[in-house]
């Protein structure tokens, strides 16, 4: 039985979408439902939902920009607003911009969360890609 304050957290979709053993639709619970949406807001381009064009988040807006310390700043911001906005059950404690190691076509998000429900603290770590100009 599940305590009453993870249910307000709720069940969704499994992202991508997909049929589990028995053929149903898969489902996540509670704080993967959580990081699920977490990651579903930051990868939903505003304007791309037709029936909710201003969901999502605008870091998709940056795609071509410099990898550089405002563009940094940008994403930041961009995340905090969008999550601030569409995911009621979590605040927004931190969110860190650090340069991948791999290449610098990618910012690496560092974000800090607590679900309000249970005051637990999560982090998640999200990429963000852009693509380098020509030169």
């Amino acid at each position: 039985m599940r305590d009453s304050t993870k249910n307000f957290l709720g069940s969704g979709w499994k992202f991508p979408p997909r049929l589990d053993n028995r053929g149903r639709i898969e489902l996540v619970h509670e704080e993967q439902d959580v990081e699920e949406a977490i990651r579903l807001i930051l990868m939903t381009r505003k304007g791309e939902r037709p029936m909710r064009p201003e969901f999502g988040c605008e870091i998709h807006s940056l795609v071509f920009a410099p990898n550089d310390p405002a563009t940094s700043g940008l994403a930041r911001r961009y995340v905090i607003e969008a999550l601030s906005m569409w995911e009621p059950r979590i605040d927004v404690l931190d969110v860190k911009t650090l340069p991948n190691p791999r290449g610098e076509s990618a910012l690496v998000l560092d974000i800090r969360y607590q679900i309000i429900a249970t005051n637990s603290q999560r982090n998640l770590v999200f990429p963000f890609y852009t693509i380098p100009g020509e030169e």
